[in-house]
């Protein structure tokens, strides 16, 4: 068989393997709630990768190595901002949210916790924060399947559109199926084939150079990819050389978006119990760690491995990008290296089917539901949330036909506007007490605008908008709640309760919740 008639096979099997989670979901998914939130029964181990796979997307497998082969270690910043904010979030959100929305009327989505944890009878808060997932959402889930379309157009060479197709209709099947279960477990699968990837390539490349501690000096004296003055680069090992102290913020900055990405903390809400978050923690962290640690010397170990061996090169000549995927297709047999670009693939995926998921929420339990007067059965709500999933992807494909820079742009930005607009207002949901309705109002919304006007300005490229969105954000929330009538009695009765249920080590039952 041909390279390419391995790598087929290799996307076959994991193909099956996603749409086979997604029918075991589907007989495991019977009400509303579970389809929406798992019944919350979702263990640490695949809560922790869930979140991790969902998040990291083809930056941790491409974007990462492949700027950190080209500039070096001054690029780890946002690496490491995103490691501080994932231990942060599980640290102090995760358990606090878990029992939090539990204890308030049992929400199941970020925008109904938000109306239930500060009693918004007017339903503001609640729309306005399903519409801006709603927007944003539509074009992430996009830009995902753009680039599933580009992985298959540069991997198998094939055409972009039905490559974009296959990718879009294998996670919507599994979606639309299996609903949370599905996303997670498929996730979680993902995370596991990413993390292996990472281990194992760099491992391997490391090998088969004659001499492996090349990788700690060879780049600083002598040529490899963008460098040919035969100097190479003096500076690859420095984290501040050519790097402005405003860029450094900017890119540990990356780290605050985690508090307010709705398709990440959701995983908490899942939980089967609030305890769950201390093992989630450490297997999340972990995950991600050795992650990155492995994208670090995925990149150090291809310097020199493709310098060294002049009949073999890096596909991406400009960014370098593909130094992951090159390397593993030397390095293994074709079956074997197909799996390996599968991660890729993994990314890509589980990223498009939590951020689906989140987007249907939005649309039946935080639009919908409120505008009935009569609640529907639950099998009509979970075949709506099901047609709702097909919406959204039908909407993010046509987006994507005809793919576009302001769309694959509009991750970055898209990671700033949540965390300006969600962040601050989830972390004093659990912490502060006094927050009241106009505070959390103002709080959001001035948060998303700071961050879309400092993004489309020139500022932008001083530093990214999430400092100033947050920044603005939690002046304007703090200042109009104090300004305002603090919450009512019950609210803060049922805050002390969240608080305390949040510490409790095993499951929460009804009469601790009254």
């Amino acid at each position: 068989m041909s390279e390419h008639s391995w790598f087929i096979v290799a996307i076959i099997i994991y193909m099956a393997v996603m749409l086979a989670i997604g029918y075991w979901s589907y007989r495991q998914t019977k009400r509303y709630d579970e389809y929406m939130l798992g019944g919350r029964g979702l263990g640490p181990a695949v809560a922790a990768l869930s979140a991790g796979a969902s998040d990291m997307s083809g930056w941790l497998l491409m974007g990462l190595p492949g700027a950190l082969f080209v500039a070096g270690f001054s690029e780890l910043w946002i690496a490491i901002g995103l490691l501080i904010g994932c231990w942060a979030n599980w640290k102090w959100i995760a358990p606090r949210l878990r029992a939090y929305t539990e204890a308030a009327k049992n929400s199941i989505t970020v925008p109904s916790f938000i109306e239930n944890r500060l009693g918004d009878s007017s339903h503001i808060l609640r729309v306005t924060s399903a519409l801006v997932i709603l927007v944003f959402f539509t074009f992430y889930v996009s830009s995902g399947m753009v680039s599933g379309g580009k992985y298959f157009e540069s991997t198998f060479g094939g055409d972009y559109l039905t490559g974009m197709l296959i990718v879009a209709s294998i996670t919507v099947a599994y979606t639309f199926v299996g609903g949370f279960l599905a996303v997670s477990y498929t996730d979680a699968v993902q995370g596991l084939i990413m993390f292996s990837s990472l281990i194992i390539v760099p491992v391997m490349a490391l090998i088969a150079l004659d001499n492996p501690m090349d990788i700690f000096g060879w780049q600083t004296t002598n040529d490899y990819g963008p460098y040919t003055s035969g100097e190479g680069n003096p500076h690859y090992f420095s984290m501040i050389s050519g790097v402005s102290l405003a860029a450094i913020i900017g890119n540990m900055a990356w780290g605050l978006g985690y508090f307010g990405q709705p398709h990440i903390i959701v995983r908490f809400m899942a939980m089967r119990k609030p305890s769950d978050a201390v093992p989630g923690r450490r297997i999340g962290v972990f995950w991600m760690l050795f992650c990155i640690l492995g994208a670090v010397f995925t990149a150090m170990i291809g310097t020199v491995f493709f310098a060294q061996n002049p009949d073999i090169q890096v596909t991406d000549r400009e960014a370098f990008e593909t130094v992951f995927l090159d390397m593993g297709r030397i390095l293994f047999h074709p079956l074997i290296a197909g799996l390996v670009l599968t991660a890729v693939l993994a990314a890509i995926m589980s990223t498009i089917s939590s951020q689906l998921l989140v987007t249907s929420s939005a649309l039946i339990e935080d639009l919908y539901m409120i505008t009935v007067k009569r609640q529907p059965r639950q099998k009509n709500l979970m075949w709506l949330s099901r047609l709702s999933v097909l919406l959204v992807a039908v909407v993010a494909g046509v987006l994507a036909i005809n793919p576009s820079d302001s769309i694959l742009g509009l991750v970055g930005f898209a990671w700033a506007g949540f965390g300006s607009a969600f962040g601050p207002l989830v972390i004093a949901s659990l912490y502060w007490k006094r927050l009241n309705v106009p505070g959390a109002i103002a709080g959001m919304v001035v948060g998303a605008v700071v961050s879309f006007a400092w993004g489309q300005s020139p500022l932008s490229d001083v530093l990214y908008e999430i400092v100033p969105g947050v920044l603005a954000s939690v002046l304007f929330m703090v200042v109009v709640s104090l300004m305002t009538k603090p919450p009512a009695t019950h609210i803060t009765n049922t805050f002390d309760k969240a608080v305390s249920l949040s510490r409790e080590k095993g499951d929460l039952t009804p009469e601790m919740l009254r």
